[in-house]
């Protein structure tokens, strides 16, 4: 009734292509947190890997458990804050840990075995991170406990989609900070994929990319996920007949709708209600009324012979006509990052290639 197409070998493409972009040597770092932003973790980092990537990251404990197996525990970077009661825990991982205070990274300094720790530096983000100022003093900290290894160091770039000037400030910042770390910053981290995307001089050591290994926000990657339901009911309707929740639609003559089963628990936002598209049989439907929990409606008086049973696209290709995550972002009033991480756990996911072919 609703599935995704996810194409595995789009991921590993767009890996490909972003490393090409960045200098050589530079690492990347594929982010598969938030279920590989809707994408399904566990394959998604399979295909990056297989594209160059050489570590994951995610934001929680939880989410690096499962991709543990795939590469080395080190090579996987868990980015969330952690409270300083999940010190022993974390510990035990083996994974990179981001580390913003002392608190934690004194709750790790006793741990049995060494923790690869990336000290994270605030320089303009404001959520996490330690100050330029406290910063050296930290990083002096973690790399003399006996628990803890200064593994990297890194940040997090504000606006680098659209301040250039606050992206080099915050740019300079880092190195500044870095230089006056006693043993050395490890390795070096700022660019996310709009930072990788626009200073690829800014890539340092390793650039970490979520968005753009998925297909979108990075121009000649291709996108990696199409969402379809299947239209469940056709009825003609006529002038001055309401559609949906709210009577927000109102047909302005006779009118062919369909009800497609898919709706906000699944991910297509209320904020659609009459607003932007969908394809069926290869043409653009306009989606009216109010999307409801399990269904939305549509108006295909111009998309001739919609029968019960067609395939309805939100997400994809359907012939020559393509709607993209960013497309449907701007419909729904957000950006494309929430688009697909929005997609419902109903949503059976479907991939190509198949990952269980894999030994």
């Amino acid at each position: 009734m609703r599935w995704a197409e996810v194409d595995l070998a789009a991921v590993s493409s767009n890996c490909a292509h972003i490393l090409g972009h960045v200098p050589r040597g530079t690492r990347l770092f594929a982010v598969v947190k938030a279920n590989g932003y809707g994408h399904g973790a566990v394959p998604v980092a399979h295909a990056a890997l297989e594209g160059g990537a050489g570590g994951l990251a995610v934001a929680t404990l939880e989410e690096a458990a499962q991709v543990r197996g795939l590469v080395d525990p080190e090579h996987i970077l868990v980015m969330g804050g952690l409270l300083p009661a999940q010190a022993k825990t974390a510990a035990e991982t083996g994974c990179s840990l981001a580390v913003s205070s002392r608190e934690v990274a004194a709750a790790l300094a006793g741990s049995d075995r060494e923790v690869p720790v990336h000290l994270k530096i605030d320089t303009g983000m404001g959520r996490f991170g330690a100050s330029p100022e406290e910063a050296p003093e930290l990083a002096r900290f973690i790399d003399g406990s006996r628990g803890t290894r200064l593994a990297g160091s890194w940040s997090h770039f504000a606006s680098a989609e659209s301040d250039d000037a606050m992206t080099r400030r915050q740019f300079e910042v880092f190195l500044d900070t870095v230089s006056r770390f006693e043993a050395g910053p490890g390795l070096r981290h700022v660019c996310n994929s709009a930072g990788a995307l626009n200073h690829p001089d800014f890539a340092l050591d390793a650039v970490r990319c979520g968005i753009s290994i998925y297909g979108c926000e990075w121009p000649g990657t291709r996108p990696a996920l199409a969402l379809r339901a299947t239209v469940t009911h056709v009825k003609t309707v006529e002038k001055g007949a309401t559609v949906g929740y709210g009577a927000l639609w109102r047909a302005p003559g006779q009118a062919r709708v369909a009800t497609v089963a898919i709706g906000y628990a699944d991910g297509v936002h209320r904020a659609r209600a009459n607003r932007g598209h969908v394809l069926v049989r290869g043409r653009r439907a306009p989606l009216i009324g109010m999307v409801s929990m399990d269904a939305i409606t549509l108006d295909v008086s111009e998309v001739p012979g919609v029968q019960v049973g067609d395939a309805a696209t939100l997400i994809g290709r359907d012939r020559d006509q393509v709607i993209t995550a960013e497309e449907v972002a701007e419909w729904s009033g957000t950006i494309s990052y929430e688009v697909l991480t929005s997609i419902g756990q109903r949503v059976e996911r479907r991939y190509s290639p198949d990952p269980s072919r894999k030994a």
